[in-house]
């Protein structure tokens, strides 16, 4: 992992707060490649400094909209404006922006420090300028003492540090990453996102990112935006996607979830009574549904709790048997037999080295409290 990294004395702050807080507006934007929908009329404010990730699975239209706003792609309909400036019909070149892609795109007979200057040399700034905006973005990412060094004599995270590098060191107005830790291996892409959203938030540029992963989306992203099928299903900060999901897939596609099928049996103000062939759910809040409407219970792992004892409520507790287990260290997740034959996935935090034993095979009870549970109406 990188070190403290403090922006150098001289690094020039170019990213001036404007009076509005929405710097990139998209716009009802689409886009169709023949009879296909890849982004179908969506419409976002991000904020001037944020790190917000497009979030999704292959083919949800994520990097076709990244593309749309690098100018990379031209939309069938909407528009993209930047800190109040239409720039949809502007090429690439000549926004404003830089993208960084998960291959990082490096050339390989060029050093380091003339991978970083190579943008510069192009644009036809000043050598003395650029040897200054180099040497300053390097002292950034630290990577001075590897500006000789080839490509293929850095590791992996070294090299997505001079892609970064590379793109901030022009001074982009909007930095957009595309998958940029996909091709770290999971330690040392934990220990990336940290220092990757320490730099971004030093330097102050407004930042866009593409993800399949959740946990990077979550890790890194001041909000995120879920995506299907060309549209956002949901857009939030991390902690309001994954706690309150508002729809099946985004609960099924954050995380890992319980999705228990039932129907509204009791509705008040302070409080919801689901009936399921599993158990009765008491929600600690109301739901505003109608009696019998059909309800899904998405209910996380890590807030259910395991008791080899009847825990005595009728409510929010279902008799199981341990189907299987797997040991992850600091928790232990449970897949768990219910009565009506689902399973039921619960995690376990392994606080104490002597704990009570649970062995597959045995009977036992999980049980939660009343606003673990989110209504999910369909």
């Amino acid at each position: 992992m990188l070190g403290s990294s403090a922006l150098p004395a001289n690094f020039p702050m170019t990213y001036a707060v404007a009076d509005s807080p929405v710097y990139l507006r998209i716009d009802h934007i689409s886009k169709h490649f023949g009879g296909t929908v890849a982004v179908n009329d969506v419409s976002l404010d991000i904020e001037r400094g944020e790190i917000f990730a497009l979030l999704g699975s292959s083919g949800c239209g994520k990097s076709t909209l990244l593309r749309v706003l690098s100018g990379f792609e031209t939309p069938s309909s909407g528009r993209v404006w930047l800190d109040g400036k239409d720039v949809t019909d502007l090429p690439p070149y000549e926004r404003p922006m830089n993208m960084m892609f998960q291959s990082y795109a490096l050339f390989p007979h060029l050093n380091v420090w003339e991978n970083v200057a190579f943008g510069l040399k192009r644009d036809g700034v000043a050598k003395a300028e650029i040897a200054q905006r180099v040497e300053d973005i390097l002292q950034l990412v630290q990577l001075q003492k590897f500006a000789k060094r080839s490509p293929h004599q850095l590791s992996g995270g070294q090299q997505q540090r001079v892609a970064l590098a590379r793109s901030l060191v022009k001074r982009p107005q909007l930095l957009m990453l595309d998958e940029p830790l996909g091709a770290l291996d999971k330690k040392l892409r934990e220990e990336t996102q940290v220092e990757l959203v320490k730099i971004i938030k030093q330097v102050g540029v407004t930042c866009v990112m593409v993800t399949h992963d959740q946990d990077e989306a979550m890790t890194m992203a001041d909000r995120i935006a879920v995506m299907s099928e060309g549209k956002f299903l949901q857009v939030g900060a991390p902690s309001e996607v994954y706690e309150y999901p508002n729809c099946r897939f985004v609960a099924d596609f954050v995380g890992n979830v319980n999705l228990l099928d039932g129907e509204i049996s009791k509705d008040e103000n302070d409080h919801a009574v689901i009936s399921s062939d599993v158990c009765i759910f008491h929600v600690g809040h109301g739901i505003s549904g109608h009696l019998g409407m059909p309800v899904t219970v998405a209910l996380r792992p890590e807030k259910i709790q395991l008791s080899l004892q009847d825990p005595g409520s009728a409510n929010n507790a279902v008799a199981c048997t341990v189907q299987s287990m797997s040991y992850f260290g600091s928790y232990t997740s449970y897949h768990l037999k219910m009565t009506n034959g689902q399973l039921l996935q619960a995690w376990v935090t392994n606080t104490d080295r002597h704990h009570e034993t649970i062995e597959t095979g045995q009977h036992l009870w999980a049980h939660w409290p009343d606003n673990a549970m989110v209504v999910l109406v369909h």
